[in-house]
């Protein structure tokens, strides 16, 4: 039985494909000219970011609600509000996205983004539930001003009144990520952890947090992450080893985010029927990477080996393959 890929795998099979991504496919698609691609990733991130806070919505309902502006099911208010921002947040980051052209040399992000996004999310439902000790100068986009207990795996967030400073030498650091001293991954979980550390805001980090770590992946031309609300404990494992200073843990699990994205969500589109593109990109429920790798192997399913050894077929060939693949072999 093969063992987990290493780590140095995972960032390999990363940089792999963002290279096919803007090699062969022209890179990110923009949400016009691709909405299913963002639609889909746009309701998984909502669901899942909110659902790590404890949301109770589940995704149809989440869906029909961002879509449509229907609160169906009989769930608190609270939690229909706290998906309302978080989508309208993300719409707002995938945007970005869109034009990740002009940042090639700009900054990633300004301390008026920070607070524009977090003013997003947390918003709508700050007009119903807002947090019982924020003073009038706490609201969202507002940073705190009051003192943070350290968390159950020891780590204190900075005083208050050094969040402003603490903030602004943040993004200087953010800036840095087009010339990485690590691995990407690695200094994106650096930062993203450093972020978690200063707590800037007296509630919705978190949520900010993630969103801001996507604002980052888009204008870096890499589709979004999605921390799944299954990935709760080892999200938060590694965010505390994080806390010591080893972001490995942290950089894998992003790559690993990023990678599954763009297999799932953005290169079947981007490719449409006939270019070939990674197994990964053409699983699906019922044949997974493996199964379609067999049959390649076998000659059942049309795909071109590389001189990598890694296969690649076409969403006609996959059809073509399903469609047949019950028939006795003559």
């Amino acid at each position: 039985m093969a063992g987990r890929p290493s780590r140095t795998a995972v960032y390999q099979r990363l940089d792999e494909a963002v290279a096919d991504l803007r090699g062969r496919l022209g890179g990110l698609p923009t949400p016009a000219e691709a909405d299913a691609i963002w639609a889909d990733i746009w309701h998984q991130e909502a669901h899942n970011s909110t659902a790590i806070e404890g949301n109770t919505l589940v995704l149809h309902e989440v869906e029909r609600l961002l879509d449509e502006g229907q609160t169906v099911g009989a769930k608190p208010l609270r939690d229909y509000l706290e998906v309302q921002g978080y989508g309208d947040a993300a719409k707002w980051v995938y945007g970005q996205a869109a034009e990740s052209s002009e940042w090639a040399a700009g900054d990633l992000v300004t301390l008026q983004e920070i607070r524009h996004v977090h003013h997003l999310c947390m918003t709508p439902v700050w007009t119903v539930a807002p947090h019982p000790h924020a003073t009038d100068h706490e609201e969202p986009g507002n940073f705190r001003q009051h003192e943070i207990a350290a968390f159950p795996g020891g780590m204190k967030p900075p005083t208050w009144p050094d969040v402003d400073a603490l903030m602004r030498d943040w993004v200087t650091e953010v800036n840095g990520l087009r010339k990485p001293t690590a691995p990407l991954p690695e200094e994106l979980g650096r930062i993203h952890n450093q972020f978690e550390r200063i707590h800037p805001f007296l509630d919705g980090n978190g949520r900010t947090g993630r969103l801001l770590l996507n604002l980052f992946l888009g204008r870096l031309g890499y589709p979004p992450a999605i921390i799944f609300k299954r990935d709760r404990e080892r999200h938060l494992q590694t965010m505390r080893k994080a806390d010591r200073g080893d972001y490995g843990p942290l950089g894998e699990l992003i790559a690993r985010s990023v990678t599954t994205n763009l297999y799932k969500f953005v290169m079947p589109t981007v490719a449409g029927p006939v270019k070939l593109v990674p197994l990964a990109a053409l699983a699906t429920h019922d044949l997974s990477e493996n199964a379609l790798r067999v049959a390649a192997s076998r000659n059942r399913l049309k795909a071109v080996k590389g001189d990598d050894g890694h296969w690649q077929s076409s969403r006609n060939w996959v059809d073509e393959y399903r469609a047949t693949r019950h028939q006795r072999i003559r």
